[in-house]
């Protein structure tokens, strides 16, 4: 398995170094981890093959290979490569679910520091709610793209996906705004403006694809 590592993952740790936010990256990088993990053992269990592991700002990326038969198993306008791409998805978010459950039954049995038990549930909860925003590429936004891919096919699920994501971010951009001036937390603003940069990013790669298609319909009308 291939492993890449994103170089804004330093400048993000330089940031939280400076900003006296480091403990709290730590811990949320930590469970970030774990949550990738989830995805694959998910993976795994529905039969895909690891193929590249990227180090990001916000935790790890794990790509898998897609076995060429899963494509034709017609599912509607989608295949059934799309609902194991849903549930692979949920694999990390589920995982930090479990993550909370063990802590707290861990808790109730044997005593853990307050602020130590209070630090694993808020980072657990914090990487689930933020991964399951319907935003590509979080999980929340392949959920999105995969659903949509089933019922309307896959030209538009890049387009619907995309228009999801900004109108959520947009969302969350007007509500962070208001942390920001209430906590005087940079992090906030960092992974904001992040977001922007995926999604912008993401835009770019949907308008290459859409010359693809306009290119084949006018190829196909001649």
């Amino acid at each position: 398995m291939q492993i890449k590592v994103d170089l804004k993952v330093f400048l993000f740790f330089l940031i939280f170094l400076i900003t006296r936010n480091i403990k709290i990256y730590s811990i949320l990088m930590l469970f970030a981890l774990i949550h990738e993990l989830g995805h694959l053992v998910f993976g795994l269990f529905l039969g895909f093959k690891p193929e590249k592991m990227t180090i990001l700002p916000y935790g790890l990326k794990i790509s898998f290979k897609t076995k060429s038969n899963d494509f034709n198993k017609k599912l509607k306008k989608g295949n059934l490569l799309s609902i194991k791409k849903i549930v692979l998805a949920l694999g990390g978010p589920i995982t930090n679910i479990i993550c909370i459950i063990i802590t707290l039954i861990i808790n109730e049995n044997i005593y853990i520091e307050r602020s130590l038990c209070e630090n694993i549930i808020y980072a657990n909860l914090l990487i689930a709610i933020f991964n399951m925003f319907p935003i590509y590429p979080l999980d929340g936004g392949r959920i999105v793209k995969e659903t949509i891919h089933i019922f309307l096919g896959i030209r538009n699920s890049y387009r619907y996906t995309q228009l999801i994501s900004e109108i959520t971010l947009y969302i969350i951009t007007m509500l962070s705004s208001a942390l920001i001036l209430y906590y005087k937390n940079i992090a906030i603003f960092i992974i904001v403006v992040y977001l922007w940069f995926i999604v912008y990013k993401n835009k770019k790669e949907i308008a290459n694809k859409e010359k693809i298609y306009k290119s084949i319909e006018k190829y196909n009308n001649i």
